[in-house]
């Protein structure tokens, strides 16, 4: 079977765009690579609950894209199997464009950075959202008890495909955390 992330992504178009610019041999590698076991291995998983955020991609009733950042504590996006991930889903602006995208198409694509360390995971995934009243279990098992924000639902998303894309033009930049840690290991030390 070829690899998920390629069935999903090299459509027709996509592939008369890599013939048109040359790289379909290439990309072409991608589709006779047989895919083995889970889609979130233990890399993927460690990468995954160490983010503090991420790039989610709905697509609404009329085509139209919508790209939201989705950020919270490191780990509020937790794996919860090798195919399922979710997080609960904290209140927002209230426009609810990502949850009403995802009610009427629940496919979704998610990029995960890692800027410091310049790599990238995409996520496809379908997803599902689930309120208190349906699965309080499940909302308290994602639920982050020390950050303050207002769980209004979580999402589950089950993974169809990941991908770990290329670092070529990923700009390195730090968190003020990993700022802080790199300063205080070049701090000189007393002389004695």
């Amino acid at each position: 079977m070829p690899r998920k992330f390629a069935e999903i992504t090299f459509t027709p178009s996509v592939v008369a765009a890599q013939e048109r610019y040359g790289s379909r041999a290439s990309n072409q590698r991608f589709e006779g690579i047989a895919e083995e076991g889970d889609p979130l291995g233990e890399a993927e998983a460690q990468f995954i609950q160490a983010r503090d955020g991420f790039y989610q991609a709905t697509v609404n009733e009329e085509g139209w894209p919508y790209v939201q950042f989705r950020g919270g504590p490191a780990g509020f996006l937790k794996v919860l199997d090798a195919r399922t991930i979710g997080y609960a889903d904290f209140r927002g602006n209230i426009q609810y464009l990502s949850v009403g995208n995802m009610s009427a198409n629940d496919k979704v694509a998610l990029i995960l950075m890692d800027y410091a360390n310049r790599r990238r995971l995409k996520i496809w995934a379908r997803a599902r959202i689930v309120h208190a009243e349906e699965e309080p279990e499940l909302l308290a098992q994602l639920e982050l008890p020390d950050y303050r924000a207002r769980v209004e639902r979580a999402v589950i998303l089950t993974v169809e495909a990941a991908d770990w894309n290329c670092p070529q033009h990923i700009t390195p930049r730090f968190t003020l955390a990993e700022i802080e840690a790199i300063s205080q290991l070049q701090e000189p030390t007393e002389r004695i």
